[in-house]
C-alpha cells in the first residue's frame, strides 16, 4: 500500500477545498485507492437517492435513485471523486438506459472489482417509472449481500 503522501499526491480531488463539478461525465475523473483489505472479500454499498441528468428529448430534468454494489479487488473508488463524476450528469442529456450503464461501465473500468451491480430506480416521467439494472462479474460465495431496500415506485421518497 503507498504512503499517505504518496496517495494525497496521487489524488486530484480529494484535499482540495474547490473541486468543480466536472462539464461532463467524458471528462469527469472516477479516482481509485488502493483496497487495504484485497485478500478478504466484502461489499462497498454506495447508495444516491439525489441523482440528476436531461432527457435527451425534452431537456427536462429526470432524476433517479441508485444503489451500486461492488467487492473490490485491488482498488476502492474514491468517494469525493464519484459524487464529482454523479454531479457531472446535471447538465448531460442521456437515456435512463444509457447513464445507469455509463455508470456502472465506468466503475468497472476504474476499479476492476471481482462483482459489481448497479440499480438504477428512475422516477416516473409520463407515469412510467423505468428502472434499470445490470451486473459483471460473480458474487464470492463467502459474502452477504444486503437487500435493496428499494421500494417498487408508490411516490417513492
Amino acid at each position: 500500500m503507498p504512503k499517505k503522501t504518496d496517495l494525497k499526491k496521487s489524488l486530484t480531488q480529494l484535499g482540495h477545498h474547490v473541486s468543480p463539478i466536472p462539464a461532463s461525465p467524458a471528462v469527469a475523473k472516477i479516482e481509485a485507492v488502493p483496497n487495504p483489505h484485497p485478500g478478504t472479500d466484502y461489499v462497498v454499498r454506495f447508495t444516491a437517492p439525489e441523482f440528476t441528468c436531461l432527457c435527451p428529448v425534452t431537456g427536462q430534468p429526470d432524476f433517479a435513485h441508485f444503489v451500486i454494489d461492488y467487492c473490490p479487488k485491488g482498488a476502492l473508488v474514491e468517494s469525493k471523486s464519484f459524487k464529482l463524476f454523479l454531479n457531472s450528469f446535471r447538465n448531460n442529456p442521456a437515456f435512463h438506459e444509457d447513464t445507469t450503464l455509463m455508470i456502472g461501465k465506468r466503475l468497472v473500468d476504474v476499479l476492476k472489482p471481482k462483482y459489481l451491480r448497479i440499480c438504477g430506480y428512475w422516477y416516473p416521467r409520463g407515469g412510467i417509472p423505468i428502472d434499470v439494472f445490470w451486473q459483471t462479474g460473480r458474487l464470492p460465495r463467502n459474502v452477504w449481500l444486503p437487500d435493496l431496500e428499494v421500494e417498487p415506485y408508490r411516490g417513492r421518497g
